[in-house]
């Protein structure tokens, strides 16, 4: 038995609202949006992992340590390749990419490579959709990080993510 399994930033809810309000505001793209309550921020993917492989999983986000910072997300554009629409930040804290590669080096003894392409922390509005020109918002989107989750993505309607655990970072 497996569980699909991902290490995230996981949204307030005023956060969450400013992100549906822009999903909202996007124009008709014919692509498959994000159900609000499913959108976050990927820190690492683990993919479909076992009842002992997620324990040594939680066991590695137990050592890796970060410190709370805040993200300003000020802009949305598209991985025209793979028909994302997405919303980011232009500068991305350094808390945030030190935390990353700690999750990786920590989950490198529990046999999950890291990812060979360069991290690009972003929330997915929309899946399968025709490509928009890259712009920046109006109203940038002050996110305060206080936490990283552990969640699992079930089968069936959406919203599908499920946080099943939470770690604090210090200050």
């Amino acid at each position: 038995m497996t569980e699909r399994l991902f290490f995230a930033i996981w949204p307030g809810d005023e956060q969450r609202s400013a992100l549906a309000r822009i999903q909202r505001e996007l124009p008709d793209r014919h692509g498959r949006k994000t159900h609000p309550e499913d959108l976050h921020i990927t820190l690492v993917f683990l993919g479909d992992v076992g009842a002992d492989q997620r324990g040594c999983a939680e066991a590695a986000a137990d050592q890796a340590h970060g410190v709370p910072f805040e993200l300003t997300f000020d802009s949305i554009g598209c991985f025209p390749r793979a028909r994302v629409l997405w919303c980011g930040a232009s500068i991305l804290p350094d808390p945030l990419l030190k935390l990353a590669r700690g999750l990786n080096r920590h989950l490198l003894g529990c046999g999950f490579p890291p990812e060979r392409r360069p991290y690009a922390p972003h929330v997915t509005l929309a899946r399968k959709a025709r490509p928009i020109e890259a712009k920046s918002l109006t109203q940038p989107i002050q996110w305060p990080v206080s936490e990283f989750v552990l969640v699992v993505a079930r089968e069936g309607p959406a919203p599908r993510y499920q946080v099943l655990r939470r770690w604090r970072l210090a200050s």
